[in-house]
């Protein structure tokens, strides 16, 4: 496996990471619009919903309440010259489990997803000004390869990131 996990100690109490079903989207969709200024509709992620790669994180219950979605990553492979390309299209966690490890768990899974398809390599864009974003992405291997101006609707910049398998 050629999955790299972040530089720092093991996070022991990391949530399972399992393939998103439909029974999610609505906390997917809740966790989009808190996580991005402009978020993607419901029906683009519902789009995404038999992906191999789009993948929810579940939170840890004492209470006996069913598990929650503390996040989500959507991952998908395009044809690139003869070799698949990853793509990792959304990644977000819930504000209150952010900091924890889950981020870091729905992308280690989603590299595995992406890595089980022959993908040569694999691409992101991050908002230029998410310093946290940037900093996991790094620690994961992806290296910053180019700037699109104004990418984001509102104008931000958007840096294209890209890790080879």
């Amino acid at each position: 496996m050629t999955t790299v996990a972040p530089d720092g100690p093991d996070l022991p109490d990391t949530p399972p990471v399992r393939r998103a079903v439909r029974a999610d989207l609505i906390e997917v969709h809740r966790i989009e619009q808190a996580s991005f200024p402009q978020p993607w509709p419901f029906s683009a992620l519902e789009s995404y919903l038999d992906e191999a790669g789009f993948l929810v994180a579940e939170t840890g219950n004492d209470d006996g309440d069913p598990p929650a979605v503390a996040g989500y990553v959507i991952a998908d492979t395009v044809p690139n010259h003869g070799t698949p390309l990853g793509h990792v299209k959304d990644l977000a966690v819930r504000p209150a489990y952010r900091r924890q490890g889950v981020a870091s768990a729905l992308l280690t899974r989603a590299m595995e997803v992406i890595d089980e398809t022959g993908a040569g390599s694999v691409k992101l864009e991050v908002r230029a000004d998410n310093d946290g974003a940037r900093r996991l992405y790094r620690r994961f291997g992806f290296e910053h390869r180019k700037t699109i101006p104004n990418y984001y609707s509102n104008g931000e910049d958007a840096l294209v990131m890209v890790r080879l398998l």
